[in-house]
This record gives C-alpha cells, sequence and structure tokens, in this order.
C-alpha cells in the first residue's frame, strides 16, 4: 500500500478519527496497550486527542480510582496501563535491573540488588505515595544514601520485583507508592504462561497500529524479534477506511504514541521536517497533525486564567484547516477547563 494508506490505517487504528462510539477512558488504553507516559503534562493530552468530552479531571480519577496504572513498561520507560492488563503484560516489559545496577555503582552505592529491593520496599511499604525528595529520606533513612536520579533507579530495582508503580503527581511532580498498598498486591514478574501472554501481545498490538510488523514490535516493546515473529501469524487487523479530508487536524503532545509507536515515523513525519520534530537527545515535540502527517509543532503554556497555545507551521496551512485548529485549540481548553489562546 502506498504511503497515504498507511498513514490513514495507523491514523484510525490510534482512535485518533475518534470513531462514533469510541467508548471509555480504560477501554482507550486497554486499545493502545499501554500509553508512553514519561512526561505527566503530556500523556493526558494525548488521550484527549482521541476520546472526545474527555476532561484532565477524569484522566486524574481514573488514577486514583486504580483502574489506570502510571508505571515502568515497554522499553524500560513510564507507561500508562490500564490495571486488569497488568496480570499479563508487566512480566513481559518489567524493568530489567542491569542498568540501573550500574547506575547506582556509578553514583557510589554498591550493594547487592536485594539488598537495593529490600530497603526500597522498606522505605516506601505503608507510606502512600511519596514524591522523589521524600522517597529519597527515607532511602537514606533505611541505610542506601543516595540522590537524584539514584532514588529513580532505586525505585526502578524494586519494580522490577513488581514492588513499586508511580501514584498521583504532585505539584507536577512523581510520586512512587508500594504496590501492594496502592493496588492490594504487588505486579505480577514471574507467574504467567509466556507464550499466552504474547500472543495476547501480538494481538492487541496489531489492532492499535494497523499496519504493522514484528519488527514494529519489537522496536515498541523492547521485546526479542524472533520470539513476537513466532507469535505473529498471518491473519491481518481490521482496517479502519481512511477518508482524507481537511478536517482531519490534531493536537498531538510530546512523546505520542502515533509518532512512537512503530520503528520508523515515515508515515508521519515527512523527511524535511524530522529534525524539527525529533530533534534528538529522545525529544519528541508536540506536533500538528493534518490528514495524519505532521504539519507543524505546537507549545502549550498555562497561566491562572487560561491556556496559551502556540502553532509553529512547517509551511502555510490551507486556510481550510484554521476552523479544525482552532477546534482542536478549543477542545485543549475544555479538556484543561480554561480559556485558550491561540496564535
Amino acid at each position: 500500500m502506498d504511503q497515504g494508506d498507511v498513514r490513514g490505517r495507523r491514523f484510525a487504528a490510534q482512535r485518533l478519527d475518534r470513531p462514533l462510539g469510541a467508548g471509555s477512558l480504560t477501554g482507550l488504553v486497554r486499545h493502545l496497550v499501554a500509553v508512553q507516559a514519561q512526561d505527566p503534562a503530556a500523556f493526558p493530552l494525548a488521550l484527549r486527542a482521541r476520546l472526545p468530552g474527555l476532561a484532565e479531571g477524569d484522566v486524574a480519577k481514573a488514577r486514583v480510582d486504580r483502574t489506570l496504572v502510571r508505571c515502568w513498561g515497554p522499553r524500560g520507560t513510564l507507561h500508562l496501563v490500564a490495571t486488569d492488563d497488568l496480570s499479563w503484560l508487566y512480566p513481559l516489559v518489567k524493568p530489567v535491573p542491569a542498568g540501573s545496577v550500574r547506575r547506582l555503582r556509578q553514583m557510589g552505592a554498591d550493594l547487592p540488588l536485594d539488598v537495593v529491593v529490600e530497603t526500597a520496599e522498606r522505605a516506601l511499604r505503608g507510606q502512600g505515595p511519596l514524591t522523589k525528595p521524600e522517597l529519597g529520606t527515607r532511602l537514606a533513612q533505611a541505610g542506601l544514601p543516595v540522590t537524584g536520579q539514584g532514588i529513580v533507579h532505586a525505585a526502578m530495582l524494586a519494580a522490577g520485583r513488581g514492588l513499586v508503580v508511580l501514584g498521583p503527581e504532585e505539584g507536577g511532580k512523581p510520586t512512587y507508592v508500594h504496590a501492594a498498598d496502592w493496588l492490594g498486591a504487588p505486579l505480577p514478574v514471574d507467574d504467567v504462561d509466556r507464550g499466552a501472554a504474547i500472543r495476547t501481545l501480538v494481538a492487541r498490538y496489531r489492532a492499535a497500529h494497523d499496519p504493522c510488523e514484528p519488527a514494529d514490535l519489537a522496536a515498541w516493546s523492547g521485546l526479542p524479534l524472533g520470539e513476537l515473529a513466532a507469535a505473529w501469524g498471518d491473519e491481518g487487523t481490521s482496517a479502519v477506511a481512511w477518508d482524507a479530508d481537511l478536517s482531519s487536524v490534531r493536537l498531538i503532545p510530546a512523546y505520542d504514541e502515533y509518532l512512537l509507536g512503530w520503528r520508523a515515523r515515515d508515515h508521519a513525519v515527512p523527511e524535511p521536517f524530522r529534525s524539527l520534530v525529533h530533534p534528538g537527545g529522545g525529544i519528541i515535540k508536540s506536533a500538528v497533525l493534518v490528514d495524519g502527517a505532521v504539519a507543524g509543532t505546537w507549545q502549550l503554556r498555562r497561566t491562572t486564567s487560561r491556556v496559551d497555545i502556540r502553532v509553529t507551521e512547517f509551511a502555510p496551512l490551507p486556510a481550510a484547516t484554521r476552523p479544525a485548529l482552532e477546534a482542536e485549540a478549543g477542545d485543549i481548553g475544555a479538556f484543561l477547563g480554561r480559556d485558550v489562546r491561540m496564535t
């Protein structure tokens, strides 16, 4: 198929076409499998772009209600996952310890892995969500004097044993909580039928990323290509028909799954503009989509009374896109519960 067909099918598979009867917030996250959530200000806007009528408070409530959980996931990065999916997904994508052990040693905390995990668990158990400084204080009191990213690496090592997830942000900053305190039990890490879990992952990923290949899922998940290819099968996924229309305008946030869900971004980002969208250093900027292709970037700034959205076009957009662009900006304002001004 040509690039336009690929773009349209992926746009629809990612629910950016906002189909009628799009369903619930939890259903959307389950469909997407896991939503990139390293930036706590960005991932709620990714959900807004896909679910009409959603409000920022709805996302916060789902997390407080524990139906959605922010935790380490695919590729060792933070994702938002439906709690019901953790039983099969988390054992596949749990953090691996090697990188964190190495970083702690470089920081002078050369302790056995079990000691770090036990110390982190003691620091968190029964404490409720703790900010990074609060967790650092408790780790030091328990005999693990780490600072900065060392605190995060200690939490990741405990998360690899299913003991740590992230709670709601405080002042926009992450908090860490014992998984058993937050969810009633530690996350599963070993007791899973791996073959069945891989087959579930393949089916779910394909539904949200059609068209795709095993190598795309390997890049997205961090799992071995051979294992995924063996479970891939020949059946296709059902595609939603694509109807090109200049009213199809979306403002997607930084690190959106539409730009991260495959090994390459050719479907979304025209080659001349790639460095403007992903300039390096792991940065993926907020993007303006017109018919599924990135046509610019945008920035959001909150004030006490309103939201300012500044759009930078790569080339002058057709006049027909202006109403849809303004509607998207207005929807962001409604999502955040503030007036909006777009420039």
